[in-house]
């Protein structure tokens, strides 16, 4: 594992835990890497999902289609994790995954965690402590989505990640916002002209 690697996974824990001697060596010992290419489909509609993955560098996107049409869930990035909801399980996926950049992560299977947990049973509480905070995270996020108006949205994205509209294409920014391109293109014109 390289040291950039090694540091950006225990920064990462370190928001939930303290990181001891034993658990960076657990770190270490059961943490493999792979690099995609931009545009790499990680997961497909009906596939089984064996994987999840702790993004290093780069940008994955999960989207469904309907009549036809692309709709964006949601954008990982750096220092997030990718667990499909089916994860594990013989249910297949209702959603895509796909490399929006060149993308580094960390790779998880469901045979490599019960290996480490029963190694390493701190690992196993721990990851219990950061599935809780990401399931509270997510629960806020969905109630402030749906509470608010498509222009209160795209605020609310500019303000919490203000990097994504420049590495993702704006049609897909519109579709992960509920509208169309179009609307999208009207509410940025309107923030610029109350400028």
């Amino acid at each position: 594992m390289s040291v950039v690697a090694r540091n950006k996974i225990l920064k990462y824990l370190s928001k939930y835990t303290v990181i001891t001697q034993e658990l960076e060596r657990a770190i270490e010992e059961s943490t493999f890497f792979r690099s995609f290419k931009k545009g790499t489909v990680l997961l497909m509609e009906g596939e089984i999902s064996n994987e999840c993955y702790f993004i290093l560098e780069g940008c994955i996107r999960s989207y469904f289609y309907k009549d036809g049409e692309e709709k964006t869930i949601e954008f990982y990035t750096e220092e997030q994790a990718v667990t499909p909801s089916t994860y594990g399980t013989s249910t297949p996926s209702t959603y895509y995954l796909e490399c929006l950049e060149d993308t580094i992560t960390s790779v998880g299977n469901p045979e490599l965690e019960k290996e480490t947990f029963r190694k390493y049973p701190q690992l196993e509480s721990l990851s219990r402590v950061i599935a809780e905070a990401v399931i509270t995270k997510e629960r806020e996020s969905f109630t402030q989505f749906k509470t608010s108006t498509p222009k209160e949205r795209y605020l609310n994205l500019l303000k919490a990640r203000p990097g994504l509209v420049q590495r993702v294409p704006q049609y897909q920014i519109a579709s992960y916002l509920g509208i169309k391109p179009e609307s999208l293109s009207r509410i940025k014109k309107r923030i610029v002209d109350k400028k």
